[in-house]
């Protein structure tokens, strides 16, 4: 989420069907105090939960940049955001911009258009959201999906490889 658009993405999955159940933008007016747009995005966070009542919440975790003002600010978004989830009971998980793009389209260093590209294909949309924070909210929720239904992956804790899931389910492996 960031303190001027915050996109949103949630997916339902049934069984390997995947299906958008909303996506969009929150515009915040960036003229009103920084605590009153905090304070809409952990409004909207919890009409969004009540409304569709989501079983996890995906988040995309803090890039390093340069202005330190927009990190604290843009943390402060996430905070808010992930504090309506732990509200409501609902666990959060986080994932890096990296590790999204690498999980939607393979490629680690692929730009918005790419993403884009592969959530058209993958959830089956037509047509082309004006903000890219809405896709990206949703490319958040699918990595989200493919991270915790990975073999890797057991009791959403992901493993270190193959060797640590090979040494904790040998009852698992044919000799």
């Amino acid at each position: 989420p960031g303190t001027v658009v915050m996109g949103y993405g949630i997916i339902k999955a049934s069984g390997k069907k995947l299906t958008v159940v909303a996506a969009g933008i929150l515009k915040l007016n960036s003229d009103d105090e920084h605590y009153d747009r905090l304070k809409l995005i952990f409004e909207t966070m919890l009409t969004l939960i009540d409304a569709h009542h989501p079983d996890e919440l995906a988040i995309e975790e803090p890039f390093f940049g340069k202005n330190v003002q927009s990190m604290l600010k843009l943390g402060r978004a996430q905070g808010v955001a992930m504090a309506a989830a732990l509200y409501r009971q609902i666990p959060v998980f986080g994932y890096t911009p990296r590790k999204v793009k690498q999980s939607i389209t393979g490629n680690g260093n692929a730009d918005k258009d790419q993403v884009w590209k592969m959530l058209q294909l993958t959830l089956n949309i037509e047509k082309k959201p004006i903000y890219f924070d809405a896709t990206d909210a949703l490319a958040v929720a699918l990595c989200h999906f493919y991270q915790s239904n990975s073999p890797l992956a057991i009791k959403g804790k992901a493993l270190k490889g193959w060797g640590d899931f090979i040494a904790k389910n040998e009852d698992r492996i044919r000799k």
